[in-house]
């Protein structure tokens, strides 16, 4: 995989070159890039400074040469030759001390904008929905952080040293040649537009063709970020479907090979162009400029010094005549970075949002008013080109809930039964504010959650999914994600509530085994039972069970039974049941069929009652039996 600039999204087919040319910016870009340099500008300031003196030392060699050859060789003063070879050492002692200083101020520009960058991309997407997670593909996002963000840094690194640098050197050279000799330095311009021409062709494909390798390397990520998890390879070995994704892959790499192999033919066109104009400015030089010394026109110290300063005017015109392209890159890398910036985000906190009591004590209530939501739209939650499919939705989302009203008095469990796809797991996602309720209002202990604090919200709401995520580390860092201050007395009394102490002692390194990508060293049983002692270290006065037992053995699930048994009690908890057994005693009973809750009651009187649960526990109790 190639490319020097960062990768972005996929698109499937090559931009044309005037894309390039014609790239239109959004309004305020350039604006907001200065407004990120703001915290550097000292150092960029100092950068700059250090570039302009080391534009300025590219004539001195060649004047000293010159006064060398005609006022010391050819006039055998040799204590001024050892004189002005002494001034050449110190001009490239000079000049190398530049080169170190500027060097270490780029790179810490460049970090420290990467850095900038970084933290503020990181920070924002965390602010997100939990809709943008599930439509954007993590590979095209994590490119965004990585790949773009140094594309930016090269903004204010090496486009911005190489164009003051190039222009500089270009004003100070021209201007040297011009004074030494008009004749020879016009002839040897004249020579410039095969350069620029040269450099304008390529550099337009070159452009284009290095942001569709980028998007090319961002579908390789993408597809590797998906497939070398241990879902995505458990997947792959259970379908058996390796020649197929060795088919895909070797698909998206022969396009980034293809891009590569014509941007390698394409450098090499220009390097030799670059080195044929040079080669024929010399020749006019030295044939123009030696019939000139032997006519008497001018001294043989002013052609070897027009010698050398036509090798330092070539580089910064051809470096000047990319500058346009050079910039654009940069500033669409920015752009790239602020499109992430800018996605808002839906679960806003109000400025006045206001803390929830602090003494919920073990429980809390919680209410549901007259709920409906409807999913946002793709175009509302993510970017086009971070989504996982074509965007295709357009027009208003169907309305998933409908009315939905309860009550949980603290202390209380109310179980959600129904069929797939009822709506029962989005009923739970609008407890803690994943989602936002699209009418009515969910409370928790009387506050509308939607009038709270984030941070509160968090702290009083805990959740255990079926498939409860784990960090790749140890079993103490995913407990103390919890609750950092955690003492390890807390930690082993949590394990010893969730039935997992034995095993977590049993571990070779006991509390500092590393439980492996999402936990798929323990089983799932165990993976329920660590997920339920972090709960109980967050100790929240709400517990949200979605399903926690539902792809667990028989004996699996009795030792997660009884773990959760410890985490409710004396708890508010909202739990989705996939065995009704298990929640025979809960205080009430919801059954969500399309969105709507069709009956509510306890398990004796929905059984008494007929309708849907009963039907549910029949099917399900015939089927156990």
């Amino acid at each position: 995989m190639g490319g020097n600039l960062g990768m972005g999204g996929v698109y499937r087919n090559l931009r044309s070159d005037r894309d390039v040319l014609d790239q239109r910016l959004t309004q305020g870009t350039v604006r907001r890039v200065v407004s990120f340099a703001g915290p550097h500008r000292r150092l960029i300031s100092g950068f700059l400074a250090l570039m302009v003196i080391d534009a300025g030392l590219v004539v001195i060699t060649p004047l000293l040469t010159k006064w060398i050859v005609d006022d010391g060789i050819l006039h055998a003063d040799v204590s001024l030759v050892v004189w002005l070879a002494s001034a050449m050492a110190a001009v490239a002692l000079l000049d190398a001390v530049l080169g170190i200083g500027s060097g270490y101020l780029s790179s810490r520009i460049g970090e420290g904008l990467i850095f900038d960058l970084r933290t503020k991309v990181f920070a924002h997407v965390q602010r997100q929905s939990l809709a943008f997670f599930t439509r954007t593909q993590t590979g095209a996002l994590v490119s965004r952080l990585n790949n773009d963000v140094i594309g930016a840094q090269r903004a204010f690194t090496s486009t911005l040293s190489n164009t003051v640098s190039s222009f500089i050197s270009a004003v100070v050279v021209g201007a040297t040649m011009l004074t030494l000799s008009w004749q020879v330095t016009l002839l040897c311009l004249a020579l410039f537009p095969i350069l620029l021409i040269t450099s304008r062709w390529v550099g337009l494909r070159m452009a284009g063709l290095t942001r569709d390798q980028m998007n090319g390397n961002a579908d390789l990520a993408t597809a590797m970020t998906e497939r070398f998890n241990v879902g995505g390879a458990m997947l792959l070995k259970l379908f058996g479907r390796r020649a197929e994704e060795d088919r895909m892959f070797a698909g998206k790499a022969g396009l980034v090979r293809d891009l590569g192999v014509r941007i390698a033919l394409l450098t090499r066109v220009f390097s030799m162009a670059m080195q044929l104009v040079p080669a024929l400015a010399t020749a006019l030089v030295y044939g123009v400029g030696g019939w000139l010394v032997i006519r008497g026109h001018f001294s043989l110290g002013t052609l070897t010094a027009l010698g050398l300063l036509l090798v330092r005017l070539l580089g910064p015109l051809q470096s000047l005549s990319n500058a346009r392209i050079d910039v654009m890159t940069a500033l669409v890398s920015f752009e790239r970075v602020f499109e992430v910036l800018d996605l808002p985000s839906l679960i806003q906190e109000k400025p006045d949002a206001t803390a929830l009591p602090s003494d919920l004590g073990g429980a809390a209530s919680l209410q549901f008013e007259h709920v409906a939501f409807t999913y946002p739209r793709a175009d509302e939650v993510s970017l086009a080109s971070l989504e996982t499919v074509a965007r295709a939705e357009t027009g208003v989302s169907a309305e998933v809930l409908r009315d939905i009203s309860f009550t949980a008095a603290p202390g209380q469990m109310v179980a959600l039964v129904g069929p797939s796809g009822a709506g029962k797991s989005t009923v739970t996602h609008l407890v803690a504010r994943l989602y936002d309720v699209s009418a009515g209002a969910v409370r928790v202990a009387g506050h509308d959650v939607r009038d709270v604090t984030l941070q509160s919200l968090e702290d009083a709401v805990g959740y255990v999914t079926q498939d409860a995520h784990m960090f790749h580390d140890t079993v103490r860092a995913n407990l103390l994600y919890a609750r950092p201050t955690a003492s390890d007395d807390e930690i082993w009394g949590a394990l010893r509530a969730a039935q997992i102490d034995a095993l977590v002692s049993s571990l070779p390194d006991g509390l500092e085994t590393v439980v492996g990508d999402r936990g798929y060293r323990l089983s799932g049983g165990e993976r329920q039972r660590l997920a339920i002692a972090r709960l109980l270290l967050k100790a929240p006065a709400i517990v949200v069970l979605d399903e926690a037992t539902a792809h667990l053995d028989s004996e699996s699930e009795a030792a997660v039974q009884r773990a959760l048994d410890a985490a409710l009690a004396d708890r508010t908890s909202l739990v989705i049941a996939h065995r009704l057994s298990t929640i025979r005693h809960a205080d009430q009973i919801l059954v969500v069929d399309g969105g709507r809750i069709v009956q509510s009651g306890t398990h004796e009187s929905l059984l008494d009652e007929g309708g849907l649960y009963a039907d549910l526990y029949r099917t399900q109790f015939a089927t156990q039996a």
